[in-house]
């Protein structure tokens, strides 16, 4: 069986990556790969209960990370409608997109780590929507604010899954992880920023038309600095109310949405329904992009068969029996991260190795943050940063691994020098 259910992960794999030559949609692929999946382990597995509930596990893991996913994507769709990125996009006074790259990779490295890659990656895209015409220009720019993202993630317990999976687990702590891996992390990004600016040195920044021209209603400004601040007011506040209530974050976000709704349902309330009606919360539920949301169920239902297989974690006993060292057996790890979703890899590590055997803070638990966290950027489906990106910008998979992966390997290995040096391993 375990054979059988690799063949057809890597079959999946392969049509998801091949999306554009085949013209099968990677939403179809990830769906079918999932029934696929799921169906060959059910038939093959003599404990029927047993599967039932695992499935259910599956489904609750993965609708927490779609709730998520859609409440965010909403947040930024209403800002959007009320033109509320205007009040960063009326600072930016550069004209060129290398200085631009800068300081897109910079905000979006420190506000990473502050809500989430996820969540960052979604606001700083759309972003890019406001400030760049040009889909090339936008391709390169959703390139990068995903490995800094990821790198930004990485560095501190909220700012990506598997550190907060770790931090929950009391394998890490916030004040020793901020501290060993933010030089990592910087370098994670600086490495690949420094080449893409470099590529984009002497290129003008062409912006898009103004929604006003293209005969929206035009917005107050008590208007947008509201919506606005409530927006991103509400993605900041999830991590503080996951750490106040213990409540998952897409309770959070979902709390926050009511509340969105709420204050613009409030402040358009004197408004006729015609001209209020594209600024509605309602509205932005229609114009999020389903298919990718869809995609990501089905990559993580795939992914979940792994799981409960047992098959990732007879790759992490196969690479300790192997390797030995857990230098080398964590940056494997980081790099299997790109291909196969960088959670359950962490889970199972988690699993193999105890704090007893490694305690709080240890040098497993802290490489294992960075590599698990920046190895997704290597290939733009390893991470839901990538995920999200490749579905809001329709980045293909090949297109990708041309113009950044090895970027993204250069700034991996580069922080993994950073951190062996800071902790005194020899390579």
């Amino acid at each position: 069986m375990s054979t059988l259910l690799v063949v057809i992960f890597i079959v999946a794999y392969a049509a998801i990556a091949l999306e554009h030559p085949i013209k099968v949609n990677k939403s179809s692929s990830a769906l079918l790969g999932a029934g696929l999946l799921w169906t060959v382990y059910s038939m093959l597995t003599p404990d029927q209960h047993l599967v039932a509930e695992q499935l259910g596990e599956s489904v609750s893991a993965t609708a927490q990370i779609v709730f998520f996913l859609i409440g965010a994507m909403t947040i930024v769709e209403v800002v959007d409608a009320h033109n509320g990125f205007e009040i960063i996009t009326a600072r930016i006074r550069t004209n060129q997109l290398s200085t631009l790259m800068w300081l897109v990779g910079f905000v979006t490295f420190f506000l990473s780590a502050v809500l989430d890659n996820l969540t960052t990656t979604i606001v700083m895209i759309s972003l890019m929507k406001k400030l760049l015409d040009r889909q090339d220009d936008r391709l390169f720019f959703a390139g990068m604010i995903v490995i800094a993202a990821n790198a930004g993630g990485a560095w501190t317990p909220i700012g990506d899954v598997t550190t907060t999976m770790l931090w929950i687990g009391g394998q890490i702590t916030t004040l020793s992880i901020i501290k060993s891996l933010f030089l990592p992390s910087l370098v994670n990004l600086i490495l690949p920023l420094f080449a893409v600016s470099t590529l984009l040195r002497g290129r003008a920044v062409v912006a898009p038309v103004r929604a006003e021209e293209n005969g929206l209603l035009q917005t107050t400004l008590f208007e947008r600095n509201l919506m606005f601040c409530t927006g991103i007011g509400i993605l900041v506040c999830v991590p503080v109310f996951k750490t106040v209530t213990h409540l998952p974050p897409f309770m959070g976000i979902l709390f926050g949405l009511g509340v969105l709704w709420l204050v613009g349902d409030l402040a358009h309330r004197k408004k006729e329904e015609s001209d209020k009606q594209h600024l509605t919360l309602a509205h932005a539920l229609m114009k999020i992009d389903m298919s990718s949301i869809v995609f990501f169920i089905g990559i993580l239902l795939a992914v979940a068969t792994l799981e409960h297989t047992h098959l990732l974690s007879a790759l992490a006993a196969w690479l300790d029996h192997s390797f030995g060292r857990q230098d080398v057996i964590v940056t494997l790890i980081g790099l299997a991260s790109s291909i196969v979703d960088n959670v359950p890899l962490v889970a199972a590590s988690m699993g193999m190795y105890s704090l007893a055997q490694y305690p709080t803070d240890s040098f497993l638990w802290e490489f294992l943050a960075y590599c698990a966290g920046t190895g997704g950027s290597i290939l733009v489906i390893g991470s839901a940063a990538g995920v999200a990106a490749m579905g809001l910008e329709k980045i293909e998979f090949f297109w990708y691994v041309r113009k950044f992966s090895l970027l993204a390997l250069l700034g991996y290995f580069g922080g993994i020098g950073v951190y062996l040096a800071q902790r005194g391993v020899s390579p």
